[in-house]
């Protein structure tokens, strides 16, 4: 396990959260002055705020009995692979299964693969160390 010093400041929570946003931070914890860390709670004290950051995707194919979906980013006129996105609401999800049944390409034994033409804004936390989405999250579709 890895501990590091953090700079902290006593309010001004809005004004360090923008210089957060600023430097593409992963986000601030926010927590009552007098209250300690609890090990295994979840406490209603400290509240992280992560700093989300959006980008615009195309969703290239699903996993095969999951509800797991394949993202790319258009890169030099290239789709990427972006990641695997698990967090979508019921009406997208159901409207994605909707339209792809015509789009697919190719498929082994656990991916579907679809031409990249649905497209759509995700959030995420932040790009991992090998270029991917870390816990992107559907958005809304875009046309």
């Amino acid at each position: 396990m890895i501990f590091c010093k953090v700079q902290w400041t006593e309010s001004n929570g809005e004004v360090y959260f923008d210089l957060i946003q600023q430097h593409g931070l992963e986000g601030i914890v926010l927590k009552r002055a007098n209250s300690k860390y609890q090990i295994n709670k979840r406490s209603k004290d400290w509240l992280k705020v992560i700093n989300y950051q959006y980008n615009d995707v195309f969703i290239t194919g699903f996993r095969k009995n999951q509800l797991e979906l394949l993202l790319g980013i258009e890169e030099d006129n290239n789709i990427k692979h972006a990641g695997v996105m698990e967090f979508m609401n019921t009406a997208a999800r159901k409207q994605f299964y909707n339209l792809n049944s015509h789009l697919i390409i190719d498929e082994n034994n656990k991916f579907v693969f679809i031409e990249p033409s649905i497209k759509c804004k995700v959030k995420f936390r932040n790009y991992t160390k090998s270029g991917f989405l870390r816990i992107p999250s559907f958005v809304e579709y875009i046309s």
